[in-house]
């Protein structure tokens, strides 16, 4: 199925209703959520009732349904989808292609409209446009609400704009502040991690510990449920040049000490991801010291980038 999306940003891309006549309601949706898509019918074909609707579902919305009307038969078409995706309910590899509302009569006059339901695949990025081709139908005459513009084109040039909505970025909530751990002589504060985008194989954490005893103690490795290693790496600059490199034997906390890995220094490094931690949740994981032992911990999740654990970004990778 060829995948109506184009990626173009701050081009007008999504028609008004002043200059098309199939129209969706919800102008937005964020990947991963489920959009309600509502078709406006805004008139029929040169005075003619509308007795045919067609929508035709875009790849990337996933197990689309319909909403039935009185008064109008139901009809789908199923197909397979060019990947398979993550859903709220496990993975899917097919679905509704298309949905018609067919058998009624809406006249000229007369405003409607023809609701379906469909999760919007997490593949989408944000500044996206999605495309929803719609087809009507009249007693004479017909409107094929289909036009894609090119890359570059403003949509309100085309004379039968297919309806549309922009992927937008979800709001992120502030990441939960982990109360500090007590482990022995050691004090464990703020753990967090950076959200991932999804099929990333790596993530980095940080945390701020205290060894307030009299003999040293090494931390020596980590673990998240979605990770299937979890090391201490260093990070420095030689000669212009970022460098890292896990650190042998783990990191030691002196008596006395405070040390704290953060992002462009030491740090937590999981590898071998199966998952994406998101923004403004919060993730079970453990910490492995020598004498203290396996110590559980919650790490906050900040947003891709951040420098801190209250969401601010910076450069560094």
């Amino acid at each position: 199925m060829k995948t109506l999306v184009s990626a173009v940003i701050g081009l007008g891309l999504v028609a008004s209703s002043a200059q098309a006549h199939a129209v969706l309601e919800r102008k937005q949706a964020s990947p991963g959520s489920t959009y309600r898509g509502v078709v406006q019918i805004m008139h029929g074909c040169d005075g003619k009732p509308t007795t045919q609707v067609r929508v035709s579902i875009p790849e990337g919305l996933i197990g689309a349904k319909p909403m039935p009307k009185a008064g109008w038969t139901l009809a789908m078409t199923r197909g397979a989808y060019a990947r398979t995706y993550a859903t709220h309910h496990g993975t899917a590899s097919e679905g509704v292609t298309s949905i018609t509302w067919s058998g009624g009569s809406l006249p000229d006059d007369e405003v409607d409209e023809f609701t379906f339901l469909a999760q919007v695949a997490d593949t989408f990025e944000p500044g996206a446009t999605v495309y929803v081709p719609v087809q009507q139908d009249c007693t004479e005459g017909s409107h094929s609400w289909s036009d894609i513009p090119k890359p570059g084109q403003d949509a309100h040039d085309l004379k039968a704009a297919a309806p549309a909505f922009r992927i937008v970025q979800v709001a992120q909530a502030a990441p939960a502040k982990a109360a500090s751990v007590k482990a022995g002589d050691l004090t464990i504060e703020t753990p967090w991690l950076r959200a991932t985008p999804n099929g990333a194989k790596v993530a980095g954490g940080y945390v701020r510990i205290t060894n307030t005893g009299g003999t040293p103690d090494v931390l020596t490795g980590a673990a998240v449920p979605f990770a299937k290693s979890g090391d201490i790496h260093s990070m420095t600059m030689e000669d212009g040049v970022m460098k890292m490199a896990p650190v042998s034997g783990g990191l030691t906390i002196k008596p006395g000490e405070t040390v704290e890995l953060k992002p462009g220094g030491y740090h937590l490094m999981f590898e071998g991801l199966t998952g994406a931690p998101k923004a403004g949740e919060t993730v079970s994981g453990t910490l492995t010291f020598q004498k203290a032992g396996t110590v559980p911990v919650t790490f906050s999740v900040a947003p891709i980038g951040a420098s801190a654990p209250g969401g601010q970004h910076q450069h560094q990778h």
